[in-house]
């Protein structure tokens, strides 16, 4: 026999899930180039990644820059310049941060650092929605695609096996 508590638990895994809750808005803070705040909550951006705040590249000479931290501050003077910034979640990750779809001022955040070069499409979890931006970025040879790099899921796991 099921106890109470099992009960509830299972007619809450049936019920459909309420109506997706309304966009977060207000003024971001950067956490890196694919992280924001909003009224104190982290949002990742939906399906693209950005090179981490250590990460190195190599610039079309050949020469060492920190990408992430390039990425960090691009992002930051698009959000100053494009406000309001909205979000509409689509999912949490494995550290509960809001997974999100977000946009300032009418503009796609995702696709235009993708578009940019400061961050790459994510096919593990965008399933190629920014593909075509990255497609642009390499083709004009924006940020490190000018020289070379680690895309950043590759690069994380280096430094975890070091």
């Amino acid at each position: 026999m099921l106890s109470g508590a099992c009960l509830l638990t299972a007619a809450l895994l049936i019920l459909p899930l309420p109506a997706t809750a309304a966009p977060l808005s207000g003024v971001p803070s950067v956490i890196d180039g694919d992280t924001i705040k909003i009224h104190g909550q982290r949002i990742r951006l939906n399906g693209i990644d950005a090179p981490e705040s250590a990460q190195l590249c190599l610039d079309a000479a050949g020469k060492k820059y920190r990408c992430g931290q390039k990425a960090s501050l691009a992002l930051a003077d698009f959000l100053e310049a494009h406000r309001p910034t909205s979000c509409v979640e689509v999912d949490r990750d494995q550290f509960r941060r809001m997974v999100a779809v977000c946009t300032a001022g009418g503009v796609d955040i995702g696709e235009w650092v993708v578009k940019k070069g400061y961050a790459v499409d994510w096919p593990k979890y965008g399933a190629g929605f920014y593909d075509k931006a990255e497609t642009d970025a390499r083709k004009a040879k924006y940020g490190p695609w000018a020289g070379s790099f680690d895309r950043p899921w590759k690069w994380r796991k280096q430094m975890t096996v070091n």
